[in-house]
């Protein structure tokens, strides 16, 4: 049973929920973001390509900035203090000169896994707090919360008179 009203939108109760649910996210992530002594003060934007970069590297900025959903010259903005600050490497792309390639360095490795094992410790304190039946609960509703991260946003409707791709002249 899903809780929608027929046609696929939410009912009033979960469209209700959904302000709650986003400011807890926001809270949450805020919360690990400053448990995290990062002391480069690293941006989201930043935090997110360094690890891409790790996850998929190495990478042209062009690749980098398709997987961050971003335009190569923000990317490039973005990785430039990556960079001066040791975390990435740019080196030339042996395939095509003109082109450069993102590569985690190892300081950067060490960053992301020193964030992510505070923000982690953070988390499994607060997990640790809860009680039996809580924990299941939050364990029941990571799946869903794995889709929301992977649901694609469905392509806009057409605008009533305008014509749909490849017709007309």
């Amino acid at each position: 049973m899903t809780d929608t009203d027929g046609r696929g939108a939410p009912s009033a109760a979960a469209s209700a929920a959904v302000p709650r649910l986003r400011l807890v996210i926001a809270r949450l992530y805020r919360q690990l973001a400053q448990a995290s002594g990062d002391d480069l003060n690293l941006t989201y934007a930043q935090l997110s390509a360094l690890a891409r970069t790790q996850e998929h590297g190495p990478l042209r900025i062009g690749e980098l900035a398709a997987h961050e959903q971003v335009a190569a010259p923000s990317l490039t903005r973005t990785v430039a203090p990556l960079a001066a600050a040791g975390l990435v490497s740019k080196e030339p792309d042996p395939s095509d000169r003109r082109s450069w390639l993102v590569t985690i360095t190892p300081e950067g490795a060490e960053l992301l896994g020193r964030i992510r094992r505070e923000r982690s410790e953070l988390l499994a304190r607060r997990i640790g707090r809860l009680d039996a039946g809580q924990v299941d609960t939050l364990l029941a509703a990571l799946p869903v919360l794995e889709q929301l991260l992977t649901e694609p946003e469905p392509e806009p409707e057409p605008e009533s008179g305008a014509q749909a791709p490849g017709e007309g002249a």
